[in-house]
């Protein structure tokens, strides 16, 4: 029986902002949500990309691994979209002591049904969770989807400890408001397994290259937030996680 194929979209050496170290970022094809800001449109839809086993993108890390040795990273996409690609990825690199982090908004977790995920967190030592809105109706508008659960996958990783950095995209308009802010860090309040928290100032770079797939850009009028703002907002957030203790 030979292995899994996965679907590639793209494939980026010597990452320094998808978890610790310089590392090695794989980029899956194919994700369910459509947020208003994704940087990738084309990495949308499943029937794209290039096609891989998990040892042919090894291979690929082992060419580089002496740049990249705070190890791998599995982003999207959605990667929970090729759990058991991503599995099979993720033991290979445990086998040899690489740290993988897997990059990921939760969206397709059910507790009722997480056998398949379950397995892939055997192999991950760090999850990288993207809450894109703590409000629900807001999620919905935001990224066509609810964040039901994707709350409750991070309430399940606290619960069995496994290691999380929060990442958040804070927009103008969307996001960057008090109130939300402060619930957001409510709710992480309660989870026990935080190691870092990203707050990620929305930018608008993707816009030409919605132009050139030919795809409504539909936040082409909001501003990118500031350094500052960022900062104020992840106070915000962290000075709620303390209130909430």
């Amino acid at each position: 029986m030979g292995e899994i194929i996965g679907k590639i979209h793209s494939i980026e050496t010597c990452g320094t902002v998808d978890g610790p170290g310089i590392r090695f970022v794989v980029f899956t094809q194919g994700c369910p949500m459509r947020c208003m800001y994704c940087h990738n449109p084309d990495s949308q839809k499943i029937d794209g990309g290039e096609e891989y086993t998990p040892s042919q993108i090894f291979e690929k890390y082992e060419g580089v691994k002496e740049f990249c040795k705070g190890g791998i990273t599995v982003t999207g996409g959605e990667p929970l979209v090729q759990a058991e690609f991503v599995t099979e990825l993720f033991n290979l690199a445990q086998e040899k002591g690489i740290h993988t982090a897997l990059d990921t908004s939760g969206v397709l977790f059910n507790r009722e049904h997480k056998e398949t995920i379950d397995e892939l967190l055997k192999y991950t030592d760090l999850v990288l969770l993207d809450i894109k809105h703590i409000d629900d109706e807001e999620h919905k508008k935001l990224t066509g989807h609810s964040n039901e659960n994707i709350l409750d996958f991070a309430k399940y990783l606290s619960e069995i400890n496994k290691p999380v950095w929060i990442r958040h995209v804070v927009v103008p308009e969307i996001t960057y408001d008090e109130n939300y802010l402060k619930e957001l860090g409510e709710f992480l309040s309660g989870l026990h397994n935080i190691k870092a928290l990203d707050v990620l100032p929305y930018h608008n770079m993707a816009i030409p290259k919605y132009e050139a797939l030919g795809i409504p850009y539909q936040l082409k009028n909001t501003p990118p937030l500031s350094k500052e703002e960022a900062i104020k907002a992840r106070d915000i957030i962290l000075q709620a996680m303390k209130d909430s203790k």
